[in-house]
């Protein structure tokens, strides 16, 4: 899949963004699927994760329950 340049762009920042945060929080990838599990997300696994990250291919449904995961309170868009 082709994606315009903008896209590109936003998609490696929101996983970077992702992958800061749980270095931040110090969160595993196996950690991460435990607390998704919780929030409701029960089929993820650890490379499933990795490889969403990796590639920056997930919904939006993904992130903020990441970043309720993570227990981020505010995400500024200058962030990301």
């Amino acid at each position: 899949m082709v994606l315009p340049k903008a896209e590109e762009e936003w998609v490696r920042r929101a996983s970077a963004f992702l992958k800061s945060e749980m270095k931040k929080a110090d969160v595993t990838y196996a950690e991460l699927v435990k607390r998704l599990k919780k929030h409701g997300l029960k089929d993820e696994t650890e490379a499933g994760i990795t490889m969403k990250l990796k590639r920056g291919t997930f919904s939006a449904v993904f992130f903020l329950a990441c970043v309720a995961s993570l227990e981020i309170e505010q995400v500024a868009l200058m962030d990301i």
